[in-house]
């Protein structure tokens, strides 16, 4: 049996390392054979296209480790950030109420999933569909179907810019917006894996009846995974306007699946119960590795869309084949019991 132990843990951690050498060979491989990829502009260019898909994707993980899935997030972030574009330049709300307001549409919108899955127990990918839909209506009616423009880096409401991305006079970008990430991912890794609600958020993942039967309140903290992934949606939203300032209606589908294919990549599974925050960052970072680097091989857009549905399937068929050879260990240790 401890042979048996000893090699299901081998595995994992042969796994464990292979989204952050996949990272480290992209980066050279790019560098290598792309223009200009090894600059500093270029390193600044990745961790700006990370941070909005890097936020919502540390949600998604709390959601995805609890055995669900949400699909709204990326529209959840972009009515949020069009919501509260237009609190600002319609409604004349001050920068920081509309930041709050961002952040509290975001957090609504969890709740709103959390119901639907955990009380009025709707399939989480039925459930959070239909939020996506919602979410994309709500931000069109409230912005009357016009975009929302957030002030410009020089204007004094424009200070918001800074935390993720401070330029001196002389024009050098400090990619101040990695702090923040890191940070929300330090806060995301300490909630996971030291305190109660994350203990109780991979208990419900690996089996959600055994849980609740051990006395573990499954309607709370399941919904509290969906509270997650609607405030880090709202944090999200906040670095899109930061990053990009003009805001389109209706915009937003398609970023759940970077976000999804960012936590699956970094090695959480889809059947719950198994997944980590850095991992997912690792995951989130080699897709943004591949959105600049692919350009700088002279190859379109499309191409990144190609590569990176390459790497979901990948990470998809390591996972199965994890799940087996855990299934297989679990098989083998009853049966040596039973002799």
């Amino acid at each position: 049996m401890d042979k048996l132990k000893g090699k299901k843990r081998g595995n994992f951690e042969i796994q464990k390392y292979l989204a952050p050498a996949a990272l480290v060979i992209l980066y050279i491989f790019f560098g290598l054979f792309g223009r200009n990829f090894f600059s500093y502009d270029t390193f600044v260019n990745i961790l700006d296209s990370s941070y909005y898909i890097g936020f919502i994707a540390i949600g998604v993980t709390f959601v995805i480790i609890s055995g669900g899935i949400d699909l709204s997030v990326g529209t959840v972030m972009m009515a949020a950030a069009i919501i509260g574009g237009t609190a600002f330049k319609t409604w004349g709300w001050p920068m920081w109420a509309s930041l709050l307001l961002i952040l509290g549409v975001g957090t609504a919108f969890g709740y709103l999933n959390g119901i639907l899955v955990s009380r009025l127990k709707l399939p989480p990918f039925i459930a959070t569909l239909g939020t996506m839909m919602i979410s994309m209506g709500v931000g069109s009616i409230v912005a009357n179907v016009r975009s929302a423009t957030f002030p410009t880096r020089a204007s004094d409401a424009g200070w918001f810019k800074s935390i993720f991305k401070f330029i001196s006079e002389d024009g050098f970008s400090i990619p101040t917006g990695a702090i923040v990430l890191f940070g929300v991912a330090f806060i995301a890794w300490v909630i996971l894996t030291k305190t109660k609600m994350g203990r109780y958020i991979f208990a419900i993942g690996s089996n959600k009846e055994a849980a609740r039967l051990s006395g573990v309140n499954v309607q709370k903290w399941e919904m509290m995974a969906y509270v997650v992934a609607g405030v880090t949606a709202g944090i999200g939203g906040i670095a899109f306007a930061a990053v990009y300032t003009t805001v389109m209606p209706a915009q937003g589908q398609g970023f759940e699946l970077y976000a999804i294919a960012g936590a699956v990549i970094g090695g959480t599974s889809l059947s719950g119960g198994i997944g980590t925050i850095f991992g997912t960052l690792i995951g989130v970072f080699i897709m943004s590795v591949l959105r600049t680097g692919l350009p700088s091989m002279d190859l379109q857009a499309h191409y990144q869309t190609f590569f990176t549905g390459v790497v979901v399937i990948g990470a998809v068929l390591l996972d199965i084949y994890r799940n087996q050879k855990a299934s297989e260990v679990k098989i083998k240790d009853k049966s040596k019991d039973k002799i």
